[in-house]
């Protein structure tokens, strides 16, 4: 039974790395005898149900596992950090880059070298180094995606070169447990980052190699509850979310496709197939196989690559996955038989059925359901075999339990258009009353253009740790998508340059007026904490008052964004069954 604190998989109950990796028996290993972290834990805890219910079970065409992994366990990092005297680096307000070039210089503990050498000598495949600390994937303490992942090509033919990018890779994972984002987090949640600790995956990629790029045909992100159902759907028919590439483009809040496994064949709410085109993915990460990148340890996206969907046209991933514009006729014709402009609507999958995926998610989350005992979030990346379209490999990456609040909030049509309403919506996210904001940060729409969004989030930073500093839950308002990596459709913030916020609004303009959505990682963070989240559209029936806002005492602005301070608390109520949200002043 998985407990509201953490899966609580013992090492021990676990089999030993034995240095082999494809060839031994053992789909999870470990390397150390310390704690495994939350995200090695939710696999090895998921992994006998999986298995039983497809070996007893099996669907037609496709092949479900969990990728081969080996866990570094938590006491390496006890012996790295202690060995090097790399905690008062650690726990120094130094840049990000600062501690990881200090953490590189390290040498890891010799006792888990052999193994790490024994392991990267028989894989010559791409491999992902991603972060399981001891809090990630705990149900209201997730971590989602404060910690790093590198993924490395491994495809040297020298051991000692791919040997020195896994070394690399680890370094950077151990680091990131004390870069900026995940202290203010760890302050936001009243805990010490120096009492954190980092176990440290080691797992193949699934994918496959197309000339420079290796990448999965598919990857995906299901949650078993939907906060923003629309239209005939319902909160717990859930909904998925796809991709082309590696499942960086969902995590992080790109464009990706969207649907309820209760209707995979229902379009998203747009005005016509041509202005569906332009919100469908346009591009997609993959891990660089061809030449070496200039050499920087301390980046996290230094072995991936963009590609174009005329590369993947190229490669042969858009026939099973995309659909074809027809301009005389304004249509999406399901495939690629036909020249046009491509989309990424999975229409050959969903609609077609030519292969039973949505059947396949649907049971993952039921299975992972009974076993969690709640609501979840699964992760996971799919190839077609050989490219041949019979087959279907999926590898299932993770789970992660969600919070959902079913307590009932009543929320008249009057309080949603009152004299004393900050913002309304229908589409919100959460459940539940807050009255403890007394603090608002906004940017200002004034002075707002989607070409400063980076300086934007940067100068949100800052606020965050002042908030922080201060113990004062506030409430934050801007424009598209918050946490997008993408800067034209949202601020890009990661998690931890907003972790003091208890509150959230983000509105469209004409000129952004992207689907509201928010990146897997992000909206694991927002439920786990249950911080109510409000979209409010440009063009809809509700408002956010500008004129109030500007009329409140100011603590402080810089060029985009003003923090104002009430006397009282705001109330803000959200309705989980509708919807449902107003802030009220």
């Amino acid at each position: 039974m998985m407990r509201s604190n953490g899966y609580n998989i013992s090492p021990d109950k676990l089999p030993r790395f034995d240095r082999l990796f494809f060839e031994s028996d053992n789909i999870v290993s470990v390397i150390g005898y310390g704690a495994i972290g939350g995200k090695a834990s939710g696999l090895a805890f998921i992994q006998d149900a999986i298995t039983n219910q497809f070996r007893d079970n099996p669907i037609q065409n496709i092949e479900i596992s969990i990728p081969r992994l080996a866990v570094i366990a938590t006491d390496y990092f006890d012996h790295f950090m202690k060995r090097n005297n790399l905690y008062d680096i650690a726990a120094s307000s130094e840049p990000d880059q600062y501690i990881a070039h200090a953490f590189n210089k390290a040498e890891l503990p010799a006792e888990m070298v052999g193994d790490l050498r024994a392991l990267i000598a028989s894989v010559k495949t791409p491999l992902a180094v991603r972060s399981s600390s001891l809090l990630e994937d705990a149900m209201y303490e997730p971590f989602a995606g404060v910690y790093a992942t590198k993924m490395i090509p491994n495809n040297q033919p020298d051991i000692d070169a791919r040997f020195r990018r896994l070394v690399e890779a680890i370094k950077f994972v151990y680091a990131s447990t004390f870069f900026k984002a995940a202290k203010d987090y760890h302050r936001s949640v009243r805990r010490s980052t120096m009492d954190e600790k980092m176990a440290v995956i080691i797992q193949e990629v699934v994918g496959r190699r197309h000339y420079e790029r290796f990448y999965p045909d598919i990857s995906g992100v299901a949650r078993s509850y939907n906060f923003y159902s629309v239209g005939r759907t319902k909160p717990e028919d859930g909904v998925v979310d796809l991709a082309l590439g590696l499942g960086k483009a969902i995590v992080d809040g790109g464009l990706v496709w969207s649907y309820s496994p209760a209707f995979p064949n229902l379009s998203p709410p747009v005005g016509s197939p041509g202005e569906l085109l332009k919100t469908t993915q346009s591009e997609f990460w993959a891990v660089n196989m061809g030449k070496p990148p200039v050499h920087d340890p301390v980046k996290e996206t230094e072995f991936l690559i963009k590609g174009s969907l005329a590369d993947a046209e190229y490669d042969g991933t858009l026939k099973n996955i995309a659909s074809t514009f027809r301009p005389q006729d304004d249509r999406l014709v399901p495939g690629t038989g036909i020249k046009g402009p491509r989309a990424v609507t999975f229409a050959p999958i969903l609609s077609l059925e030519q292969y039973p995926l949505n059947n396949l998610v649907k049971t993952l989350l039921k299975v992972c359901e009974e076993a969690v005992e709640c609501e979840v979030e699964i992760e996971f990346a799919a190839t077609f075999e050989n490219g041949s379209g019979r087959t279907l490999r999926l590898g299932f990456l993770q789970v992660r339990p969600m919070v959902v609040s079913h307590s009932k909030i009543e929320i008249t049509a009057d309080e949603m258009t009152g004299e004393n309403v900050l913002a309304a919506s229908d589409r919100v996210l959460g459940n539940g009353v807050v009255e403890e904001i007394k603090d608002i940060i906004y940017i200002m729409p004034e002075t707002f253009n989607a070409k400063h969004t980076r300086q934007i989030a940067g100068e949100l930073s800052n606020f965050n740790s002042r908030m922080l500093d201060m113990q004062k839950p506030y409430l934050l308002i801007g424009f598209g998508r918050w946490g997008s990596s993408d800067p034209w459709l949202g601020t890009p913030v990661e998690w931890g340059n907003i972790s003091g916020v208890k509150a959230i609004v983000e509105a469209t303009l004409p000129d952004m007026d992207v689907d509201l959505s928010q990146g897997s990682h992000f909206f694991h963070n927002l439920t786990s904490l249950q911080i109510c989240y409000f979209s409010v559209h440009h063009a809809g029936p509700y408002r956010i008052n500008w004129e109030w806002l500007n009329g409140r005492k100011e603590e402080s602005r810089t060029e985009f964004i003003r923090h104002v301070s009430l006397e009282k608390p705001l109330t803000v109520k959200v309705d989980g069954r509708s919807g449902r949200g107003v802030i009220l002043a």
